[in-house]
């Protein structure tokens, strides 16, 4: 499997190449901050035009993770859709996709700061799930142990043979996970930025996204 293992809580997880995050043990998939209609609320707001085909990129991605993985569960992380409008003007066939997706699951949404709360899009929405030892929520809590979240779109930069480049990446310590956004056309937040620094322990590490994930220092 093209990911990389570590523990938190005791849990044996897989930080997958893809951005999504897999507990074998439970048979869970997670992904986070999804944003699915991205380029739609874009447009509707007047900003530059994206190509109209991010949605099923994402949806495509997590499909290959679903049939990777075979997961009886999903718990999307938050931010799912990129407002209630962008959710409701989910073309049917990307709307018949997701129900697919969902066919035999248990699928969970977990409410995030852009979602739009309950859509007629089957599954369960919650504001956190508690599954010990780990727990599922949208955006990290100071204090808080065993704990999977999303919300800040967190990268690194790695060094190439030519260039730096930028990359989404998960952060993890023996407190938390933060996983990178899974969305296509999401950007991303520095693991130098004050807000994860301030969140993650002085030993923290990274998993850097691609076709080839790797550890790396979570660079502050």
């Amino acid at each position: 499997m093209n990911g990389v293992p570590f523990t938190l809580a005791g849990a044996q997880l897989i930080a997958l190449g893809s951005g999504a995050l897999w507990w074998e043990d439970r048979n869970i998939l997670c992904v986070s901050d999804l944003h699915l209609g991205k380029s739609e609320r874009t447009a509707r707001r007047g900003g530059p035009s994206l190509p109209p085909y991010e949605t099923r990129d994402t949806l495509t991605r997590l499909e290959s993770d679903l049939r990777l993985t075979n997961a009886g569960t999903i718990i999307c992380l938050g931010d799912s859709f990129d407002d209630r409008a962008a959710a409701e003007a989910l073309p049917e066939q990307d709307r018949l996709w997701v129900s697919r997706l969902q066919a035999g699951r248990r699928w969970v949404w977990i409410e995030g700061n852009h979602d739009p709360g309950p859509i007629d899009l089957g599954g369960s929405h919650l504001a956190e799930l508690p599954l010990p030892p780990l727990s599922f929520r949208h955006i990290a809590k100071p204090g808080k142990s065993g704990e999977i979240s999303g919300h800040y779109h967190p990268k690194v930069q790695v060094q190439t043979r030519l260039r730096t480049i930028s990359r989404p990446a998960f952060l993890f310590d023996s407190d938390r996970v933060i996983l990178p956004a899974f969305g296509t056309y999401t950007g991303g937040l520095r693991s130098t930025d004050e807000a994860l620094t301030k969140l993650m322990r002085p030993e923290a590490r990274a998993i850097v996204t691609g076709q080839t994930p790797r550890l790396v220092a979570m660079a502050r």
